[in-house]
């Protein structure tokens, strides 16, 4: 089981009180699929997972799961502190039907390497369902080491990596030691060096930036294959522009809520959702942030 290509780590669309808004998923998931990405991760850091329950988690996947109906495969993060609840997370979307879940290392309590392979190794075991492993030590506070990886995908243990550690040179020794395992992918989290990872063997992206340009991604993914990295480039500088959406709170909120604010307000100005309300404790993003945000969308194309 190896996938490649552009995999968004969709947002998760909220009603003005604060739940679920299914209706703004859907139009998200048709979003994506016309958009010709290559597979969906519902859950990650993007989807605001944290700070749902079980309960919402399973309504979003299972809604999720539902609409796309096997057009594309679907990833699901079961992110969360201990090792039991992550795998209780694992079980419920084995369940709900999809192909894959998407974990990080354990968090909060501090844990070596030892504990993290024995984390993972206890997911795969007792929820029964491939799992990816998720690098993304800015908000674990611990770095998935080079040999961990390794170990756990030589094993069988992961069938591939989320990158969003920002160390492209052990992200590339990851990918040199795997080269010869065809069933482990690496895809890189860094959104803006996407050709610059997928000419050192990257396998694809999961970019959060994904959620508002899905096409972007898909025309950039598309002119590395056919070789014209000229193009690659001017896709990926062009992204770059639209990037600066997620700086435009930034000060007045904290990174979280700068980052999801700036993603479902440029997902709202652009029509797709209904709202751009956050999950607390993340403030919303306000009119005079939506503002600078249209400009950049217009800027880029995007409206």
């Amino acid at each position: 089981m190896s996938y490649s290509g552009v995999v968004p780590p969709l947002a998760t669309p909220l009603k003005e009180s604060g739940d679920l808004d299914l209706d703004s998923l859907t139009r998200l998931i048709e979003f994506m699929i016309d958009a010709g990405v290559h597979g969906l991760f519902l859950l990650g850091t993007s989807g605001e997972a944290v700070f749902h329950d079980s309960a919402s988690r399973t309504r979003v996947l299972e809604h999720a799961v539902k609409t796309i109906n096997g057009r594309l495969p679907v990833f699901a993060g079961v992110i969360d502190t201990a090792t039991d609840r992550v795998t209780d997370h694992a079980r419920a979307a084995k369940a709900i039907g999809v192909d894959a879940v998407v974990a990080t290392a354990p968090f909060y309590a501090q844990t070596d390497q030892a504990e993290i392979r024995d984390h993972y190794r206890y997911i795969r075991e007792k929820a029964d369902i491939p799992v990816v492993a998720y690098d993304i030590p800015f908000c674990t506070h611990v770095k998935l080491r080079r040999d961990t990886i390794v170990e756990l995908a030589q094993e069988g243990t992961i069938i591939g990596l989320k990158d969003s550690s920002g160390e492209d040179r052990e992200f590339r020794q990851v990918l040199l030691d795997l080269a010869g395992h065809p069933d482990f992918f690496g895809f890189t989290g860094a959104e803006l060096v996407v050709d610059s990872a997928l000419a050192m063997g990257a396998h694809g992206v999961v970019p959060g930036l994904g959620n508002v340009d899905p096409a972007g991604y898909v025309r950039l993914w598309n002119a590395f294959k056919r070789g014209d990295l000229a193009e690659a480039r001017r896709e990926q500088e062009r992204l770059c522009i639209l990037s600066e959406i997620n700086g435009v709170a930034i000060g007045r909120v904290g990174l979280s809520s700068a980052l999801s604010g700036a993603t479902k307000t440029a997902l709202r100005e652009r029509g797709i959702i209904a709202t751009n309300m956050v999950a607390r404790p993340q403030q919303v993003l306000n009119d005079n942030e939506a503002a600078q945000i249209r400009k950049i969308l217009a800027d880029v194309g995007l409206i």
